[in-house]
C-alpha cells in the first residue's frame, strides 16, 4: 500500500490533459486549485498506514489474501458495509471536505458483481477481465474515479434519442484490439486527481441504446482524455488566502470536473461492457445503492465538525449558555447522528449478490441519502443561524493584516476577552466554506438528485404488501365494494 507522499509522488509520473479557468495545467500537484483535494485523497492513503485506524482502513484482498486499502475491497460480508460506514465518518472528521476515493470504490463494487452476471448469462468474459484490473488496482493502491453521470443534453430524450449523438458517452468503433469512444462524463469527484476513470452507463438502457451500454477503464492520462475542472464557491481563495479559504488543508468539496472523450482508444481488457443494455440497470442501481449508504457516513463526519465549529464560535461570541444555542446545537447532533443511524441501518440489513459480494439494502440506502438532503441543509441552516450575519459579512484576512486598519478588524470582531480575533474570524470562515455554495449542492445532488431517491424507494416500496397488511387487519379481501 501507498502513503499519502506516495500518492502525490505518483500522480506527478501522470499527465493528463487538465484545464481550470480557460488554461491548460501542467501538473495538477504543484497548482493550488488541486492541492486542497489531493491533500484529502492523500489522506486515505496516511490513515491506512496508521495503527490506530488500520482496522477500518485495511482489509485482505478476498483474490490474493494480501492488506489492502479498504478502497480497493470488494465488500463481502454485512461486516465489510459496517466498516465502510465507519471508515468514512471518521475520514470525514479529519478533512471536513470529500476524500473523493468512495465513488471509485462503489465503482469496483458494483462492475464486479454486474460482470458476474453478465457472464452467467451471456457466456461473455468480463468478470475475469475485471478480477485482472482489480488485483491491478489492489497491488498498485490505484486511485480511480467513478465515473458515472453523462452530460445528459435533453433530459426528456433518451441516450439513442439524443440530437447530439455524443452528449452521452458511446462507442464509435469497435476492431480486433479494443473500441474508441466518443462523449464525456459530468461532474465527476476527484477527476483530475486519480490514476484513472471506471466508466459505467448513467441510466437504464433500451436495445437502441446498445452503443450507450459501456463500461471500461481508461487511465487519466490516455490521449483524447480532456479534464475541465469545474469552479467551486470562493474557489480562487486557493489561490491567495489562508485565513478566508476556511479550510485551507483540504478544500470544501471533491474538486469535480467534465471529462470528455474524444475518440478514445479502449483495448479490450481494459472493457467490461459493451452493448450489453440489458444489465445497464442493474450496474446502476448497484453503483447508486453503495454511493447513496456513504452519506450517512461522511456527511456526519463533516456534521461532526461543522458541529464542533458552531460550538467554538458559540463559545469565543458568548453565546454558548444561551437556551436556544444549546438547543440548536443538540438539533444538530440529532439530525446527524440520525443520518449515521440511516447508514448503518442499511449496511445491517445488506444483501449476498450471485457474486459472493454484498450490497446495502437498495430501500434504506435511498432513504438514507434522500434525508441527507434535508438534514445536511438544516444542519447548515442552524450553523449560520448560531454564528449570525457576520458569516456573509466578515472582512477579509488582509484587512485583518492591514497596517492601516488591521487595529480596527481586532477591535470591533473579536468576542471574549480570552480569545482573539483571527480566532474568531478563522472560525467563521470554515463555517462558510461548509454551508454557503457547492458544498450544500454537493449534498443535494451527489449520489443523485432527491427525485432519484425518491424513484428508487418507490420501486423498492413494496405498496402491494403494505396493501395486503391493511386488508388482513380491517377484513377486506378485494377492493370492490362488497354486496
Amino acid at each position: 500500500m501507498m502513503n499519502g507522499k506516495q500518492y502525490i509522488e505518483s500522480l506527478k509520473e501522470l499527465h493528463p490533459e487538465v484545464y481550470y479557468l480557460g488554461e491548460r495545467i501542467s501538473c495538477v500537484t504543484e497548482h493550488p486549485a488541486f492541492i486542497p483535494h489531493i491533500n484529502a485523497a492523500a489522506l486515505t492513503y496516511d490513515l491506512a498506514r496508521t495503527p490506530n485506524y488500520e482496522d477500518i482502513m485495511t482489509t485482505k484482498s478476498h483474490l490474493t489474501g494480501e492488506t489492502i486499502n479498504f478502497f480497493t475491497h470488494i465488500h463481502h460480508s454485512r461486516d465489510d458495509l459496517l466498516k465502510k460506514v465507519k471508515a468514512l465518518r471518521t475520514i470525514g472528521q479529519f478533512t471536513g471536505s470529500c476524500f473523493q476515493r468512495c465513488v471509485g470504490h462503489d465503482g469496483l463494487n458494483s462492475v464486479y458483481s454486474t460482470t458476474y452476471d453478465m457472464d452467467r448469462k451471456t457466456g461473455s468474459d468480463y468478470h475475469q477481465r475485471f478480477i485482472a484490473f482489480l488485483k491491478k488496482v489492489q497491488a498498485q493502491d490505484m486511485m480511480i474515479s467513478g465515473a458515472m453521470t453523462d452530460a445528459k443534453g435533453d433530459r426528456s430524450l433518451a441516450p439513442g434519442k439524443q440530437n447530439e449523438a455524443g452528449v452521452y458517452v458511446r462507442v464509435i468503433e469497435k476492431t480486433s484490439e479494443g473500441i474508441v469512444v466518443n462523449g464525456a462524463k459530468a461532474q465527476i469527484t476527484g477527476a483530475v486527481n486519480s490514476h484513472g476513470h471506471l466508466i459505467m452507463p448513467t441510466a437504464s438502457m433500451q436495445e437502441d441504446d446498445a452503443d450507450y451500454a459501456l463500461s471500461f477503464y481508461v487511465p487519466v492520462d490516455t490521449p483524447g482524455v480532456i479534464h475541465i475542472f469545474g469552479r467551486q464557491t470562493n474557489d480562487t481563495r486557493k489561490c491567495d488566502c489562508v485565513i478566508d479559504q476556511g479550510n485551507k488543508e483540504y478544500g470544501i468539496v471533491g474538486g469535480e470536473a467534465l471529462v470528455i472523450f474524444d475518440n478514445v482508444f479502449i483495448p479490450w481488457e481494459n472493457v467490461f461492457m459493451c452493448g450489453e443494455y440489458q444489465f445497464a440497470y442493474d450496474m446502476v442501481e448497484r453503483f447508486a445503492t453503495a454511493h447513496r449508504q456513504n452519506y450517512g457516513g461522511c456527511k456526519v463526519g463533516l456534521a461532526d465538525v461543522l458541529i464542533g465549529a458552531s460550538y467554538a464560535l458559540s463559545e469565543i461570541q458568548g453565546v454558548l449558555r444561551a437556551g436556544h444555542v444549546r438547543d440548536k446545537l443538540i438539533e444538530m447532533v440529532h439530525l446527524a447522528e440520525t443520518l449515521y443511524c440511516c447508514s448503518l441501518a442499511c449496511s445491517c440489513e445488506g444483501i449476498a449478490l450471485p457474486a459472493g459480494s454484498y450490497m446495502a439494502d437498495p430501500l434504506l440506502a435511498n432513504v438514507t441519502k434522500l434525508n441527507v438532503t434535508r438534514n445536511v441543509y438544516e444542519i447548515a441552516r442552524l450553523a449560520q443561524d448560531i454564528a449570525g450575519g457576520i458569516l456573509a459579512t466578515a472582512p477579509s484576512e488582509f484587512d485583518l493584516k492591514s497596517g492601516e486598519v488591521g487595529e480596527y478588524v481586532k477591535r470591533y470582531m473579536g468576542g471574549v476577552a480570552d480569545s482573539t480575533t483571527e480566532n474568531r474570524l478563522r472560525l467563521i470562515r470554515l463555517l462558510e466554506s461548509m454551508t454557503c455554495g457547492t458544498a450544500l449542492v454537493e449534498s443535494m445532488h451527489g449520489a443523485g438528485s432527491p427525485q432519484a431517491q425518491r424513484i428508487m424507494i418507490q420501486r423498492q416500496a413494496d405498496f402491494e404488501n403494505k396493501k395486503r397488511l391493511a386488508y388482513r387487519l380491517c377484513g377486506l379481501t378485494t377492493n370492490r365494494t362488497q354486496e
